[in-house]
C-alpha cells in the first residue's frame, strides 16, 4: 500500500509503504502521536523550517548576516519568497535571514562498508527566512560547494518543480541527521559527559562536595558509552549498517567536530548568542532556547548555592587541589585548565550538569518522534545529489532513500534510543542522599521547587500548542546520559 502526500502545489504524491511494517498500525500507535503528524506534514516548508527550532537537532540554525562565498544564491532567486518588500540584502541586514550550513560534511567519505550499495553524502547550505508571520521557511538550498559558481552549485528553490524541491529538502534532512547523530548527540553529550565522569572519578575523593554534586549526573554514562562503542560505532556496528557516515566517515566527522568543541560552545547562553538566536523578539517560538534557558538558570542557581556553602571565597577555590586537578584533567581545546573564582566554578559545574541532563534530553528523546518517518530524516542516500534541475522524478527519489534493511536498522535504533530507563531518575531527584548537611538539603529542595515551576510553565504553554515541546520539561529530563 502507499502513503499519499499532498505537495505545496496541491498535487498528490504516493510513497510506497515499506512492506516490513505498516506505519499506521504499528508505528503511529506506539505512544508517539507526533510521528503521525510528521508523516502528514514533513514535506511542507513551514514544518521543514520548524524542525530547525524545535526538532531533534535544534542547534544548527544561526542568524546569517553575510552569505558564504560558495553559496550561489542571488536576490533574483529568492525575491518571490520574501514577503516584506525588502531585498535579500536588506533582509540580511534586518536579521530575518538564517542559515543551516553543513560544511562539516564537506569532503567526508560516504559509507563504503557495503560493496553492494553505493552511498552518498552532501554538505548543503540551506537558507531560511523568518517571514512576517514568524514562520521559518526554506528559501534556497545548495547541495554542493564548488570554489566558483557553476553547474555544480545549483541552487534549488521553492518555485522549482515538486520533485527537485522535495529531494533537495531530503538531502538537507539527511545531512542534518548525520550531524545530529555524530556531533550533536554522540560527541557533544555522550562522549564529553564521559570525559567529565572519568576526570571526576580520577581527581575527586568520594567525600568531596563536588563529587557528591556530580555523581548523580554521571550515572551509567561510562557503561552506556561502552555499549555504544561495542555495538553502534564499531566496525560492522549499527552506524555501518544504516548511516551514510558509517565506516571511516565516523572518524572524519568526529575529528572535524572536535575543532569546534569549545568550553563556551557548551555554555547554553553563550551558544545561543554565538548563533545569533538569543533574542526572543527576533526569533519567537524557539522553545528549545526558551526552555533551555529556564533549566540552565535553575541548575546554575542550585550549583551556586552549593558552591557558596563549601567555598567562602575565591581563594578557597584556588587552593582546592582536587578541583584544580579535575579542571586540568578535562582541559583540551579552549577549556580552562584552572578555576580561579567561585563564579567560574559555578559556571563550569553548571555546564557539566546541564550537558549530561538537559542537553542530552533535548537531542535524544525526540529521535523516534522526528526520525521514524524515513523521508523526513534519511539515514543515508543511495543516489548522488542532483546537480541540475529537472533531472529527477519520484523513481529517483525512492531509489535515493534508504532500502528496507537500512530503514529497519534505523527505525529500531531511534526507537531504542528514545526510551527511558525502567527506573529513571529525573533532574533534581537524588535518592542516594550523598549530602547530609542541612544547608545542602534545603538548597536541593529549593532546586526541585524551581524545576517544578519550570515544568508548570512549559505544561501551561504546551496546552496552547498544536505541537507541544516537552523535551526540556524538567520532569522528563533524566539526571544523566544513560541511554
Amino acid at each position: 500500500r502507499c502513503i499519499s502526500v499532498t505537495t505545496p502545489s496541491g498535487d498528490c504524491v504516493e510513497f510506497p509503504c515499506y512492506r516490513w511494517i505498516d506505519f499506521e498500525k504499528e508505528v503511529l500507535t506506539l505512544l508517539y502521536p507526533l510521528t503521525e503528524y510528521v508523516m502528514q506534514n514533513w514535506n511542507k516548508d513551514y514544518f521543514f523550517g520548524y524542525q530547525f527550532l524545535n526538532g531533534c537537532n535544534p542547534v544548527v540554525i544561526r542568524k546569517c548576516m553575510n552569505l558564504p562565498d560558495k553559496f550561489a544564491v542571488t536576490q533574483e532567486m529568492v525575491e518571490g519568497s520574501l514577503d516584506r518588500g525588502l531585498t535579500l540584502h536588506e533582509e540580511l541586514k534586518a536579521g530575518n535571514i538564517y542559515i543551516a550550513d553543513y560544511a562539516i560534511l564537506a569532503g567526508v567519505q560516504a559509507n563504503a562498508t557495503d560493496p553492494d550499495t553505493k552511498q552518498y553524502l552532501a554538505a548543503p547550505f540551506c537558507l531560511l527566512y523568518n517571514n512576517s508571520q514568524n514562520e521559518i521557511l526554506p528559501i534556497a538550498i545548495q547541495l554542493s560547494r564548488q570554489t566558483t559558481a557553476g553547474v555544480g552549485n545549483t541552487v534549488f528553490l521553492p518555485s522549482d518543480n515538486q520533485y527537485d524541491w522535495m529531494l533537495a529538502k531530503m538531502w538537507v534532512k539527511s545531512s542534518d541527521f548525520s550531524v545530529h547523530q555524530l556531533v550533536t548527540h554522540l560527541l557533544r553529550t555522550h562522549l564529553i559527559s564521559e570525559v567529565f565522569a572519568i576526570a571526576m572519578y580520577r581527581q575527586l575523593a568520594a567525600v568531596h562536595p563536588v563529587f557528591k554534586l556530580l555523581i548523580p549526573h554521571v550515572r551509567f554514562t561510562i557503561a552506556i558509552n561502552t555499549a555504544a562503542r561495542e555495538k553502534l560505532i564499531c566496525k560492522s556496528g549499527l552506524f555501518d549498517k544504516a548511516n551514510g557516515t558509517g565506516g571511516i566517515g565516523i572518524v572524519e566527522v568526529i575529528q572535524k567536530a572536535m575543532k569546534t568543541l569549545t568550553y563556551k560552545s557548551l555554555c547554553f547562553p553563550e551558544a545561543m548568542k554565538a548563533r545569533g538566536v538569543d533574542n526572543k523578539e527576533d526569533l519567537p517560538n524557539y522553545y528549545y532556547r526558551d526552555d533551555g534557558m529556564m533549566v540552565w538558570e535553575a541548575v546554575k542557581s542550585f550549583v551556586s548555592d552549593v558552591v557558596r556553602i563549601y567555598y567562602g571565597s575565591d581563594e578557597t577555590v584556588q587552593k582546592d587541589e582536587e578541583i584544580q586537578a579535575f579542571a586540568q584533567d578535562v582541559c583540551f581545546s579552549e577549556f580552562p585548565n584552572s578555576l580561579k573564582t567561585r563564579e567560574q566554578l559555578v559556571e563550569y559545574l553548571t555546564l557539566v550538569i546541564f550537558t549530561a541532563s538537559a542537553q542530552h534530553a533535548a537531542v535524544n528523546f525526540g529521535q523516534y518522534d522526528w526520525f521514524a518517518w524515513i523521508p523526513n530524516s534519511p539515514s543515508t542516500m543511495r543516489k548522488p545529489p542532483p546537480t541540475q534541475k529537472g533531472q529527477v522524478d519520484m523513481k529517483y527519489i525512492m531509489e535515493s532513500l534508504p532500502d528496507r534493511g537500512r530503514s529497519s536498522w534505523h527505525l529500531g535504533a531511534v526507537w531504542a534510543l528514545s526510551q527511558y530507563q525502567d527506573e529513571e531518575l529525573f533532574l533534581g531527584v537524588y535518592p542516594d542522599k550523598h549530602f547530609t548537611e542541612q544547608s545542602v538539603i534545603e538548597a536541593t529542595k529549593t532546586f526541585r521547587k524551581k524545576l517544578g515551576e519550570v515544568t508548570n510553565i512549559i505544561k501551561s504553554r504546551n496546552e496552547k500548542l498544536k505541537l507541544p515541546y516537552w523535551y526540556l520539561s524538567p520532569d522528563r529530563i533524566p539526571n544523566s546520559v544513560a541511554i
